[in-house]
């Protein structure tokens, strides 16, 4: 029976008319069917291009299957409308994973989850995983379906996808296959019919696996497989029959060899082709031994023919209403590799059309620079991550003259102190001349109380006279004053000085009296003349000068100065401070003449044997640091050339590596 369902997969119509109801069921790969309905028939419009149909066989559910090419046939013979279904695993065609995606060592379940997840429609998802391997995965451009279908390909034992379209979402499952014999095909039992093709022509007992690159890039097992790059299982003394298989899409190297391995199982064993007509006789026994059902092994007891087990590979039924009972079965190894199939590999083929293989690219890493025997010249350099290969690292070097530049420099600042040597001595004569005449007042100021001392000195003594007195008369000298002072010798004199006038205007006189008591002077006839003598001397006086000015006014003429000085030999001592400053300099190059006699090289701190000052594409990759597996490291390497002396290196590091652009995006 057969109904069909929209894509919310409700039942839209029952097609009781259907006839010639066919399907195929091929292990691991996309199941088809196919049905035809009058053209007359009125539920012809309810067979729509991708949407759902349902067949059973009786009581045994089909599959989910979805509409493709539809074809209508009418002419005088024929009136009908033929339909093709493809299974609804087929639904996850329709999802790309866009650009590139990679999975390093996540378990089979955890990479189908990822997988799935990336559904425009989650109409899938996982059931049961029955396996746990951990490989490294990349997909690029590729439909989801044939990346899930991929996951197993490395495995080194047999497998089966299934799958459960009766509740929604749908289910898919990898299993582990039976290997015991759960079905029978016997002579004179239930077989009609037996084609068995042995084909030596595809029969290897070598293979070299090649994977993800191109030429000396191309991924090899030989670093995972002591160097050798191909699997081999032959008996002693048995010709070579050897054969290169290639897949790109593998860019880990322990996938690829194991997926190799599967394919030399497989393909050291004559193709045999097993394909046989039988009766389901189940429906009329009753027994699921008699059941011939895709992917079970069935035991074959054919005469002449050792009795042999062997998968059902593909089970096909061409008319389930008009010859029920008749089913064809294409049978095979129980160990063969079930992926294996013609249209896998066309599918892969497609693949690697869209597959981003990589290609060669040459770094270039330029130095020029001094340096010394202390400081060396340092080259570091960079591989990223997404370098998947790296063919060559060589260094081409030359060793020239150290070379020096000028620049401005800054002074601290200083102070400095010398001296300078005047001539020998010389008469100079100069005159400045005074501008016109003026008149000019001015005053000076005195400061108050000061008490004064001062002596003046007369050089020479000095007589007076006086004369015509008459009369009888004395004179008497009296009123001591003060004794000042004494003349030097003068032991028998000294000088008073007779008290001032009552007025204040008279400083007094000075006297020259004797050792003492008055004096008189006298004569009988009072006619008597006065001598008073002053020998040389001085006068003591002290007084006190009050606060007072001294206006005075004068008047400069016209007039100049001259002068006349002598200048001596003689030394002037001067000191400089002398701020920070600049010196402006003139720019050129300087090269010294001196070269250095001999270098030392070193690479990640790997010493070169090479000694000379110059050198052509020295090979640098044995000195450079590398992993456990003995591939150098991506990331960050360095190259140190130190001379004996000062030196200029000019150098240049060139390395071809092969590139996968699976990092950033396009700007």
């Amino acid at each position: 029976m057969i109904r069909t369902l929209n894509l919310n997969r409700q039942t839209t119509a029952i097609l009781e008319n259907a006839y010639a109801i066919g399907y195929e069921k091929q292990t691991n790969a996309i199941w088809s069917a196919s049905f035809s309905l009058p053209l007359n028939d009125p539920k012809v419009a309810k067979v729509e291009l991708l949407k759902y149909v349902e067949i059973t066989d009786e009581d045994e559910y089909i599959g989910l299957f979805r509409i493709i090419p539809k074809q209508t046939i009418k002419n005088k013979s024929t009136q009908e409308v033929r339909f093709q279904c493809e299974h609804v695993l087929a639904t996850l065609l329709g999802t790309p994973l866009f650009k590139y995606h990679q999975l390093t060592n996540y378990v089979t379940k955890d990479t189908l989850e990822y997988l799935l997840s990336r559904q425009f429609h989650k109409h899938w998802k996982l059931g049961k995983v029955e396996f746990t391997r951990y490989f490294h995965y990349g997909w690029e451009n590729e439909n989801l379906l044939a990346a899930i279908f991929s996951i197993p390909k490395p495995f080194n034992e047999q497998y089966r996808w299934t799958w459960d379209t009766q509740s929604y979402p749908w289910t898919l499952n990898l299993v582990k296959p039976e290997t015991e014999p759960s079905a029978r095909i016997k002579e004179g039992y239930n077989l009609i019919g037996l084609e068995i093709e042995e084909n030596p022509m595809s029969m290897f007992n070598r293979i070299y696996p090649l994977g993800a690159g191109e030429g000396v890039n191309q991924l090899t097992i030989e670093s995972v497989n002591n160097g050798i790059p191909y699997l081999e299982d032959r008996k002693p003394n048995e010709e070579i029959n050897a054969t290169v298989w290639a897949d790109r899409r593998f860019t880990d190297v322990h996938s690829l060899m194991a997926n190799g391995q599967a394919l030399l199982d497989k393909w050291k064993m004559p193709i045999v082709t097993w394909k046989t007509s039988a009766a389901d006789v189940s429906k009329i026994t009753g027994l699921s031994i008699d059941e011939l059902k895709e992917g079970r092994v069935v035991r074959l007891d054919i005469e002449g023919l050792p009795v042999t087990d062997l998968r059902i590979m593909k089970e096909t039924k061409n008319d389930i209403k008009g010859d029920p009972g008749s089913v064809d079965l294409d049978i095979g190894n129980v160990q063969e590799d079930l992926s294996t199939t013609q249209a896998d590999l066309e599918r892969r083929q497609r693949t690697n059309d869209l597959y981003s293989m990589g290609a060669t690219n040459i770094m270039n890493f330029t130095y020029q620079d001094n340096c010394d025997q202390v400081i060396p010249a340092i080259i570091p350099f960079y591989i990223d991550d997404d370098v998947v290969n790296i063919n060559t690292v060589e260094l081409t070097f030359e060793t020239k003259k150290f070379r020096a530049y000028s620049r401005t420099t800054k002074s601290a600042g200083q102070i400095i102190q010398t001296v300078t040597t005047g001539g020998g001595g010389e008469t100079v004569k100069k005159g400045t001349s005074g501008g016109g005449g003026a008149t000019i007042k001015a005053s000076t100021t005195g400061g108050g109380g000061d008490l004064v001392q001062a002596t003046t000195t007369k050089s020479g003594g000095e007589s007076t006279q006086t004369s015509n007195a008459t009369g009888a008369h004395r004179h008497r000298v009296f009123g001591f004053v003060r004794e000042y002072n004494q003349l030097p010798g003068a032991n028998d004199y000294q000088y008073y000085q007779a008290p001032r006038s009552p007025d204040g205007t008279s400083s007094g006189a000075i006297f020259l009296a004797g050792s003492g008591g008055d004096i008189y002077t006298d004569s009988a006839d009072g006619s008597h003349s006065h001598s008073v003598s002053f020998p040389a001397h001085s006068h003591g006086l002290e007084f006190t000068l009050p606060s007072h000015t001294h206006p005075f006014e004068f008047q400069l003429d016209n007039h100049t100065h001259e002068f006349e000085f002598t200048l001596a030999p003689h030394t002037h001592p001067v000191e400089i401070n002398i701020e920070g400053h600049y010196h402006e300099v003139e720019h050129k190059i300087i090269e010294l003449d001196e070269m250095p006699s001999k270098v030392t090289i070193k690479v990640d701190g790997n010493t070169v044997p090479h000694a000379s000052t110059s050198g052509d594409r020295i090979n640098l990759v044995d000195y450079m640091s590398k992993d456990s597996n003995g591939k150098i490291n991506r990331g960050r390497h360095e190259v140190q050339i130190l001379p004996n002396g000062l030196a200029r290196i000019e150098a240049d590091l060139i390395l071809r590596v092969f590139i996968q652009s699976q990092l950033g995006g396009s700007f």
